[in-house]
Parts: C-alpha cells; sequence; structure tokens
C-alpha cells in the first residue's frame, strides 16, 4: 500500500503542488526521504520519528521509504513535516486514505508534536485553492494571514493529536471564517506636508506623483528636505486593496519578513547604498525576492541615488519597464511582481552646493560632471518627475503656523479622487497612468490641438526620446485626472513639462 497525503511547495510568487508518497516494508527499520529536498528536509526525520511516538501513536518498525513529487522540483523549508507525519500514520494503517483526500497539509513539528508557525503560508493556501483542494490544515499560527483566501476551508490545527483525532472525527477542528478587512483607513504617520515648510512645487510633484504612479527624483541642496518629502509620500498614498494585500503579504511571506500577520499598509523599502545587487533585485540560490519585490503596490526609495553601484542602478532599468522582475540561476527560474513606485534623491554635485544660492559650491567642473553621469541616460529616461528642491529661508523654519493637516489632508483627497477616475476608466483597481501602453495612450489621452502642438515644440527643442515624449503624456493626464478633466488641456502639458528636469 503506497500513502499520498498532498503539500504545497511554495516557489517563486507561486507554487507547486506536492504529493508525500510513503511506503513501508518488512526490513530493518528506517526512513529514508528523496526527492530533492534540503537540509530542512532531511532533518525531518527526526522530527517526525519523536513527534509521532509524543503524541501516543505508533511509529513502524518497518523501512518507510519517502518520496517528494515531482522529483525534479527542489523543496526548500520544514512544512513537509506535517504531511510526512501523516503519510506514516496512513501506510500503518492508523489513519485511512480516504481520510486525507480532498485537503492540502503543511507545518513543522516540534518534538512534542505541536505545530510551529510556517513561512509562505498564503501562497500554499493560494495554491491549494487553485489546484482545486476543499479544504487546507496549517499551523494555528498562520491562519490568520491564510483567511485572506476565501473559497477553501482553512483548519488552524494546534498539534498532531489533535489532528489525527479531527480525522478520525473525534475532536472536530472548526474550519476559521474569511478574514473580512477594512481597507479605507487613513494613515498620517509623520512626515506629512504639512510639516515641510515650503517646497510647494515638490509637494505638487508628490501629489502628482502618488496619483498616477509616477517615478519622482528629487534633486537639491544638503538640508532642503528631500528625505522628509520622499517620506511624506508614504502617507499620500491609498490604502491597499484586497488583492494588493494578498500580493504583499505573499512576497513578505515567502520572503521571511512575516511569519503569520497581514500587511495593510503599503510598503516603504529604504535600503542602503551599500546593499548588495543581489539583495535589491533578488537572488540567490534559491531565488528570493528583493527590495524591489518587497517594495510592489508601495514605494522604493533610494537615498542619495548616485552613491548606489551602477550595475545595482543600472539592474532596475527592466523592472521600471515591466512591473516584474525574471530572476534566472543554474537550478531555478522565477518571476517576482515588481510594480514599486520609485523614489529618489541626489545632490547635484559631490559638496551638494552646486547652484545654490547661499553657499558657493567647491566642486570643479569635471567633478560635477563626473558625478551627475553617475546617472545614464537611459536610467534618467525611466524618471517620470524630475524636481529641483531648493533651500528654504531659516525664517519660513521658525514660522509656528500650524494647518493640523488640513494641507495634507486636502492632497489625499484629490489624490483619492483621481485614482477613482481612473479605476472608471481602466476598470481596474491595479492600473495606472504610468502604466498605460503607447496603444492606450492614444485612447485614453485625448489632446486639444494647442496642447498637440505645444507638445511637438517642446519634444524638439529638449531633445525628448520617445520615451520622454510619452512620459509627458502619462503625466498630463493625471494632472488632467487631479483637475477633473477629460480632455488633456494646454496647461496640463505646460506643467508636464516643468518636471522633465
Amino acid at each position: 500500500m503506497i500513502a499520498i497525503v498532498i503539500t504545497v511547495a511554495p516557489f517563486g510568487f507561486d507554487g507547486s503542488i506536492v504529493e508525500v508518497e510513503c511506503d513501508a516494508t518488512k526490513s530493518l527499520p528506517s526512513l529514508q526521504i528523496v526527492g530533492l529536498g534540503n537540509k530542512a528536509i532531511d532533518e525531518a526525520r527526526e522530527r517526525v520519528r519523536s513527534a509521532i511516538t509524543n503524541s501516543f501513536l505508533e511509529f513502524p518498525k518497518k523501512r518507510i521509504t519517502i518520496n517528494l513529487a515531482p522529483a525534479e522540483l527542489p523543496k526548500d523549508g520544514a512544512h513537509y513535516d506535517l504531511p510526512i507525519a501523516l503519510a506514516i500514520l496512513c501506510v500503518s494503517g492508523q489513519l485511512r486514505q480516504e481520510e486525507l483526500d480532498a485537503a492540502v497539509f503543511a507545518g513543522e513539528l516540534s518534538l512534542d508534536g505541536m505545530l510551529r508557525p510556517i513561512k509562505g503560508a498564503i501562497n500554499i493556501a493560494q495554491k491549494a485553492k487553485q489546484a482545486g483542494y476543499k479544504s487546507i490544515y496549517l499551523p494555528i499560527q498562520n491562519i490568520e494571514q491564510a483567511s485572506l483566501i476565501d473559497g477553501i476551508e482553512i483548519y488552524g490545527v494546534k498539534s498532531l493529536k489533535q489532528l489525527f483525532l479531527h480525522l478520525k472525527k473525534e475532536m472536530l477542528i472548526i474550519p476559521n471564517a474569511a478574514n473580512n478587512l477594512k481597507t479605507d483607513y487613513i494613515h498620517l504617520i509623520p512626515p506629512t506636508l504639512d510639516d515641510i515648510k515650503g517646497q510647494q512645487q515638490a509637494k505638487r510633484a508628490l501629489i502628482i506623483a502618488a496619483a498616477g504612479h509616477h517615478n519622482i527624483l528629487l534633486s537639491g541642496t544638503p538640508g532642503a528636505g528631500k528625505t522628509m518629502l520622499a517620506k511624506a509620500l508614504s502617507n499620500l498614498l491609498p490604502s491597499l486593496s484586497i488583492e494588493e494585500i494578498i500580493a504583499v503579504t505573499k512576497i513578505h511571506s515567502f520572503a521571511n519578513k512575516v511569519s503569520g500577520e497581514i500587511i495593510n499598509t503599503r510598503p516603504f523599502r529604504s535600503p542602503h547604498h551599500t546593499a548588495s545587487i543581489v539583495s535589491i533585485i533578488g537572488g540567490g540560490n534559491h531565488p528570493k525576492p528583493g527590495e524591489i519585490s518587497l517594495a510592489h503596490t508601495g514605494v522604493l526609495f533610494l537615498d542619495e541615488l548616485p552613491e548606489y553601484p551602477r550595475a545595482t542602478i543600472e539592474a532596475l532599468r527592466q523592472p521600471l519597464e515591466d512591473k516584474k522582475i525574471d530572476v534566472s540561476r543554474a537550478n531555478a527560474h522565477v518571476t517576482y511582481p515588481a510594480d514599486f513606485m520609485l523614489v529618489a534623491t541626489m545632490n547635484p554635485c559631490p559638496c551638494g552646493y552646486y547652484g545654490d544660492k547661499t553657499k558657493e559650491c567647491s566642486c570643479t567642473n569635471s567633478q560635477i560632471i563626473a558625478y551627475q553621469k553617475r546617472l545614464s541616460g537611459p536610467m534618467l529616461d525611466r524618471i517620470d518627475l524630475i524636481v529641483n528642491v531648493s533651500r528654504v529661508s531659516n525664517e519660513s523654519l521658525f514660522k509656528t503656523d500650524s494647518l493640523n493637516n488640513l494641507q495634507h489632508l486636502s492632497a489625499i483627497d484629490s489624490i483619492n479622487r483621481a485614482i477613482k477616475t481612473q479605476n472608471d476608466r481602466y476598470l481596474s483597481s491595479t492600473i495606472y497612468n504610468s502604466s498605460l501602453s503607447n496603444r492606450d495612450i492614444k485612447k485614453y489621452v485625448p489632446l486639444s490641438n494647442e496642447a498637440q502642438s505645444l507638445l511637438l515644440r517642446a519634444t524638439d527643442q529638449l531633445k525628448l526620446s520617445a520615451r520622454g515624449y510619452f512620459k509627458i503624456l502619462k503625466i498630463a493626464r493625471t494632472i488632467a485626472d487631479l483637475d477633473g478633466k477629460n480632455d488633456v488641456s494646454i496647461e496640463h502639458i505646460s506643467e508636464a513639462l516643468q518636471y522633465r528636469g
């Protein structure tokens, strides 16, 4: 008799169904696990043996072989403990095969038979639902996260003994109810727009960026408020939708950034410029998501962009266009989503005071040119808004007038209206003006004759590329949405041209 228990191998953003096959023959007692498992799976032999014995169940004195199929798929993690233990109990006659059918099992066992939380629970639950299974059994610490997936019964299990009694219908476990989250709340974590003195043009650029999901580069002297502006942007973004909460939680769970909790706020990732290219883009022997994927649906903040290695900056070019990253290694190929807003800051020169009205720059022309050339033309071409941030006078800093976040709340209201317009126009909650294709622009960005004439003259004078031309149209579309206008007029094109450096 061969026992089969179903589990899931979280692999990349999705996963694969894995059959845990078990065979027992009369021979010297042993337990062998085959099927391309890692060290954690190889060590499952001792955990499973102790967990079964300490749960007052019988570990068969036979030669037991466990096969994790498909064998060519790499297996990683300790969540195979529970299905392996159940397969052994089934092949020894303590459970029947029909008691294990139509369900998926995953969980790490402790030596006393209790279940420990696992990573990737939401990935496992979603894949189980997609594969048509009716129920899934997970450690009780993971059920809140897994309950984001509706359409499948999710059981929270405390111990192997409890699950055994449930399967024998002696002590039933009640399935967890679907998780109904509220997504219409506002986070106001300092700094807000009201905390930033002056910088009206930069604030306007932040509002446009948040409304259309545009990338933005803030350039200016040290202490002008570039970092505060970038951090204020995270407070302007709308709440996550249910689909976005699932996507963000899946990525962070698979990356082992969270265990059982749910992520319901937009990510704000700010890796240091000394971070390796693998940590930012993703990869490794078993490819894991990098910062660009952890920032999915949120903000990737790169402070002092020219200080990052050239290879790291150039590696961002493809994800900025495709909204995803393909990580290829010798033993694996995975694709992670990477639909993030890039928010970057930089100084105009090494000393930081080139163009400053009050402090003289100490850099030579060659130093300034070399510093600015750290950002290539193709990379700058992928940034929608380029804003120069000037020094704020000391008198303005001492003003104590307070708007009680009225400026910030007004900006949020305008952004939400513009996003609602985009949702209705594109019939989607995940498509923004920044992600329009060239074909979509012709359909959704109607230009007046005056606006078209101005744009053609400007692109010729500024020598903009085709990508730059279409980015002007996308920004103008967002500005028109903020104004509540259907057509893109000459005023919208004029303002959009101001943000191309």
